[in-house]
């Protein structure tokens, strides 16, 4: 199988080289460019679109592999969590490109995301039915009347995760595809077969398409790309949900922790700021790390180390879960981070320049230490 996904992997890339190129003279011709205005960081008219050279390389290069696979490899679920990825990316697409061309209503994009996360649903029966609750008795099933609406949300929440985070060259392409590394990475450590020739494509078709979008981009991939990105990291991420007593609750979240806690901060801001929730703004983490001084190429570099990090807490933590211990260690990294994360959000004001009450809670206890050790 590792055969097949590596092979999946490279045609994946040459695909994307040879595609991307193509979608960006269509994304002149017909006009479906992005035109830079004071909230956006480039400054000449890029060609967007190169979504689409994503999930035609991923397509195509899923097509080409499904032939090879053995017999049998593919259970009645795989094939139905394949034909929902294909179908429901299809729909996700095509909005992406019709948004990319006519800057649609965001209550419109919600509701045909809430479409496509309906068909996964309801037209293919892939949904999360267990849960690894942390100190809980092992997998948790879930009822319908909860298993529907959380996955629901959990598609319509990561896609829109990946689509807010793409602000610079290569950002939301290079997250997106650190995450489809980890879960290529714990597929392989549980030996889910076909989620490893999934996230092998769709990791080989980012790469590609990264080759043209890092700094200084070519092309953009515009919404048709984070949207894509961001449904397919949903349903590859449900793995999580799906492993008996490998992973937790926790995993998932952990994967995607980069767009995720930017998106959470965003939510933050704009309600202290009484400001729409959807309405765009520059306090994102990108723009947050520019206005300390780091440059363009440098930002998207330590958001990559930043995703990397979380990649890897996601594949420690999943392989300790079956310890002994395993609770009380998803326990630690989730109190470690969530501290590591509201330090960091304060030290670059991501949600607010003058609210620090964690480092302002510290300061106040060094003084006090001083102060005690002085009188003594």
């Amino acid at each position: 199988m590792l055969g097949i996904g590596l092979s999946g992997f490279i045609a994946a890339i040459a695909l994307a080289l040879i595609l991307t190129p193509l979608v960006k003279k269509m994304a002149v011709r017909f006009g479906v460019v992005d035109v830079p205005n004071q909230r956006k960081v480039h400054t000449r008219i890029m060609p967007r679109l190169g979504g689409v050279a994503i999930y035609a390389s991923f397509t195509i290069g899923l097509l080409l592999i499904l032939p090879w696979l053995p017999d049998g490899m593919l259970s009645a679920y795989d094939r139905n969590l394949i034909s929902a990825l294909l179908t429901g990316g299809t729909l996700i697409v095509l909005l992406g490109a019709l948004d990319d061309k006519f800057d649609l209503p965001a209550k419109l994009k919600l509701l045909v995301q809430i479409a496509a996360a309906c068909i996964v649903v309801f037209g293919f029966d892939v949904k999360i039915n267990l849960l690894n609750i942390p100190f809980g008795s092992a997998m948790q099933p879930l009822g319908e009347w909860l298993s529907i609406p959380l996955t629901i949300f959990w598609i319509v929440g990561v896609t829109n995760a990946i689509n807010l985070i793409d602000g610079l060259d290569g950002l939301a392409a290079g997250v997106s595809g650190i995450a489809i590394g980890t879960i290529l990475v714990m597929a392989i450590l549980m030996g889910n077969e076909t989620v490893i020739f999934l996230s092998a494509i769709l990791l080989g078709s980012i790469l590609g398409f990264l080759f043209f979008n890092f700094h200084p981009a070519k092309i953009f991939m515009g919404d048709s790309g984070s949207l894509f990105l961001g449904f397919a990291l949903a349903m590859l991420s449900m793995l999580g949900f799906k492993q008996i007593t490998v992973v937790s609750l926790v995993t998932p979240l952990l994967i995607i922790g980069v767009p995720l806690s930017d998106t959470f901060f965003a939510i933050v801001r704009r309600w202290i700021h009484k400001k729409p929730i959807f309405a765009p703004d520059k306090g994102h983490l990108h723009h947050c790390l520019q206005q300390l001084g780091f440059s363009h190429r440098k930002t998207v570099l330590i958001i990559y180390g930043i995703a990397a990090f979380f990649g890897t807490c996601a594949v420690i933590q999943s392989t300790l879960t079956n310890s002994g211990w395993g609770n009380w260690i998803t326990f630690i990294v989730i109190a470690a981070l969530v501290f590591l994360l509201q330090i960091g959000a304060e030290l670059i004001g991501i949600v607010d320049q003058t609210r620090r009450p964690v480092l302002d809670f510290l300061a106040r206890m060094r003084m006090k230490t001083e102060t005690q050790t002085r009188s003594k």
